[in-house]
């Protein structure tokens, strides 16, 4: 009998982020017959339990090290002092976690990017396989054009959540990469999952923004896009924010003295007159319990990136979602949703008034995102297909170590 493959995964959010959800979505959907997988958090969260009651060992490991490359100098060079800070504070730890590999597992999987640091420290550590998730685009400078030359270096596989993650990783490494493009998975919520309480339940069309506030996530833009609506005369529409709306770090204009006062996004909806448009919930552990309590998903995103994990279990959902960028892949305008090439408030809530207005038409369009995220997200398919990437990483992997000792 052969026997079952050995997976570390190590997750840096335990719960409260979409590359842990979507981590979870993939190890639950997955068939364990001939594997073994062990879950290790950065963050105490919500995953833990779900992950026990999985039987899926899950512990959590406060203090991992992890740093993703940003956009600014400075910001870059604060970054990686704490994560040597981390790093090396978490002596212990590491020493731990080397000889779980040696001991007790085949593969290691570092669930984002951000962990890049440790998997090329732990390279040198053990004989066992590495792969790593590439969740978000790497950027585009010197310290960004390093991480992606050593991810694609330090790990056997790379797994790609879409085609633009792999493109970018390559072109900043200057070489290919031996991975694969594998769709995050995505559900449809449950149908015992109840609506969100703190969601009135009236005629009122209702807008959810799933996430953490970060200015690149363009959050702040619903504001402008309620005010917009409120100058036309229609308050009647409800964003519906599930997500820790704190304003931090550097940010321009009224959002940077809100920040500085320790003020949140709540602040700064006040402050522009249209408070009473806009239901901020704070973090919400199941947000599918606020999917479906609303009609329309929007990420105002000033990434273009619309392909998050707010926007395919929007999708899954049955939800049109409104989003900014080309990768039409998920949202398609007047497919499963609109997209639009660039931020525009005033064409945004053109949209929004025009799905109000035709309820038949904001069904039809959750009805193809649903059959859509179906075809492309399907959880059983797409955990097939992470189990391949990891099993081929232990074969590769074996095969070199044997001919390196041959």
């Amino acid at each position: 009998m052969t026997a079952p493959l050995r997976i570390l995964c190590l997750d840096i959010e335990g719960g409260f982020g979409g590359s842990s959800r979507s981590l979870y979505e993939s190890l639950s959907n997955m068939d364990r017959r001939g594997v073994d997988l062990e879950v290790w958090c950065r963050s105490e969260g919500p995953v833990r339990a779900k992950y026990e009651l999985l039987g899926i060992p899950c512990r959590n490991v406060p203090g991992l090290p992890k740093m993703n490359s940003l956009r600014s100098f400075t910001r870059n060079i604060f970054g990686y002092a704490v994560w040597l800070r981390d790093f090396l504070k978490w002596r212990q730890q590491r020493q731990e976690l080397v000889q779980s590999l040696r001991e007790q597992f085949d593969l290691v999987h570092f669930n984002h990017e951000g962990l890049f640091g440790l998997a090329w420290w732990l390279r040198r550590k053990h004989n066992k396989a590495q792969t790593m998730h590439v969740r978000t685009m790497v950027s585009d400078n010197a310290f960004g054009h390093c991480q992606s030359r050593l991810m694609i270096k330090t790990n056997d596989r790379l797994v790609f959540i879409t085609e633009n993650e792999r493109y970018n990783l390559e072109r900043l490494a200057g070489t290919a990469s031996d991975g694969a493009v594998i769709y995050n998975a995505a559900s449809k919520p449950s149908s015992e999952i109840a609506p969100h309480p703190a969601v009135p339940r009236d005629a009122r069309l209702k807008i959810a923004i799933l996430s953490n506030y970060a200015h690149v996530r363009g959050i702040d833009r619903i504001v402008d896009i309620a005010a917009e609506l409120s100058a036309r005369g229609r308050r009647d529409i409800l964003f519906v924010v599930a997500g820790d709306m704190r304003l931090r770090g550097s940010l321009p204009g009224e959002l940077g003295r809100i920040a500085r006062a320790n003020g949140t996004l709540a602040d700064y909806a006040a402050m522009r007159g249209v408070a009473d448009m806009i239901l901020f919930l704070g973090h919400v552990p199941e947000p599918e319990t606020v999917l479906v309590a609303c009609d329309v998903v929007l990420k105002p995103t000033r990434e273009a990136n619309p392909w998050g994990r707010d926007i395919l279990e929007g999708l899954a959902a049955g939800k049109p979602v409104i989003s900014i960028g080309h990768y039409s892949r998920f949202v398609e305008s007047e497919v499963t949703g609109f997209l639009f090439p660039s931020y525009d408030g005033g064409a945004i809530a053109d949209a929004i008034l025009q799905l109000d207005s035709n309820r038949d038409l904001c069904r039809r369009l959750g009805e193809n995102a649903a059959r859509r995220i179906g075809e492309l997200c399907d959880g059983p398919a797409r955990a097939r297909d992470l189990l391949e990437v990891w099993r081929q990483a232990v074969a590769t992997h074996r095969q070199s170590e044997l001919q390196s000792h041959g």
